[in-house]
């Protein structure tokens, strides 16, 4: 497993969830902060992102946003519109959403059987359903989120900006955007055989169709790393066989570099120096391993270069803290409930929504949108 596919999967923590949304203005939805990452595709229309602190952003037709540390945010026609909590129609089991249809198409009312879709707006309340007044503006939104491993936060996220702004104009992925067609054409279909299956996989993909394009146009940081063909040379080699005996002279072999060049280099672009790293992720997937396994504790620290037991539950608790027999019983199991993704849902509304409240005191964040051509 390459070094990207594998940061991504160890940052990983639950199911992602998505819906699709059809809003018909006046609307505005407010998203609370929660762990993990989140992102918005514009599929039709457009609207605006607004955050507190920061400039209401734009957002046209093909736009994609991706908050890596989802803070809390909001989506509206216009900045000025009245704010209700989000309320993903995705939270529900599948099995009730094809209930609800049925019954809707007998009576004639709501959309077509079996749609997926989410449609509010017109006015203060979400209205199932509703056909849009004339004259209103109509937007489609694909919005989903990543549970995320707090525990161990990733380099990678701490190089992101709290927003990423892919304009389609710039039209240098294909990739991303196919991955983003496949994705809101399952999510907004009836349920398919596999549907479960195929969405996790497209949001997976979708993720890291998102990194790649934000790292093809900033050679900074962990994306620098990446791309430095030295550097990443070394971190594949960490990656692939973490409880290796390294040293930073064999890294450096791996590198092509002598050992104080790549000393420096690795130290620079990583942030951390090469055997400073080396026990990170050694602990990282560590921890990975205690949550989800049943392994001795013996047979993890194997895996991850300890022959010692001892030397390695000390540097674990250094590291997080917590004893790793401690940090196993409190690790919680991940949900394996299929009725949906909801169950570990980062965008998970407010128990009392909040009343409505105009957008006036979201005004300035920091933004890095990816440049268009030319």
């Amino acid at each position: 497993m390459d070094v990207l596919s594998d940061s991504v999967t160890m940052m990983r923590a639950g199911r992602p969830h998505s819906t699709t949304t059809r809003l018909v203005a006046p609307w505005g939805m407010r998203f609370p902060p929660a762990e993990g990452a989140g992102f918005h595709v514009v599929l039709r229309g457009s609207c605006w992102l607004l955050r507190s602190g920061a400039e209401p952003l734009p957002l046209s037709t093909g736009d994609i946003v991706f908050l890596p540390r989802e803070a809390g945010h909001a989506l509206a026609d216009d900045p000025a519109s009245p704010l209700i909590d989000f309320q993903p129609d995705a939270r529900r089991p599948a099995a009730a959403r094809d209930d609800e249809a049925s019954r809707n198409e007998a009576s004639g009312s709501g959309n077509e059987a079996g749609d997926s879709r989410k449609e509010t707006g017109g006015g203060d309340k979400p209205t199932a359903g509703a056909e849009p007044c004339a004259g209103r503006a109509v937007t489609e939104l694909l919005c989903g989120a990543y549970v995320l491993d707090q525990s161990r936060p990733h380099p990678l996220l701490a190089d992101l900006p709290d927003v990423i702004h892919l304009p389609a104009r710039v039209g240098r992925h294909p990739r991303l955007r196919t991955a983003v067609d496949l994705l809101g054409a399952e999510v907004a279909e009836a349920p398919q055989a596999g549907a479960s299956a195929s969405v996790a996989a497209l949001l997976d993909l979708l993720l890291l169709y998102l990194l790649r394009a934000w790292f093809a146009e900033r050679a900074t940081g962990w994306s620098a790393a990446l791309a430095d063909p030295a550097i990443s040379a070394a971190l594949q080699a960490i990656h692939a066989e973490p409880g290796a005996p390294w040293t930073v002279r064999d890294l450096a072999t791996r590198a092509g570099l002598s050992r104080t060049v790549f000393a420096q280099r690795f130290t620079a672009l990583v942030g951390r120096s090469p055997l400073a790293y080396l026990t990170w992720w050694r602990m990282t997937v560590a921890a990975r391993l205690l949550r989800e396994t049943e392994l001795a504790l013996s047979a993890v620290a194997a895996r991850c270069g300890y022959s010692s037991e001892f030397a390695f539950a000390k540097t674990f608790k250094r590291e997080l803290g917590i004893p790793p027999g401690q940090f196993r019983r409190r690790a919680e199991p991940r949900p394996t409930d299929e009725s949906g993704p909801d169950l570990v849902s980062p965008l998970r509304p407010q128990e009392e929504p909040s009343p409505p409240r105009a957008l006036k005191k979201y005004s300035r964040i920091s933004t890095a949108a990816v440049p268009s051509p030319g």
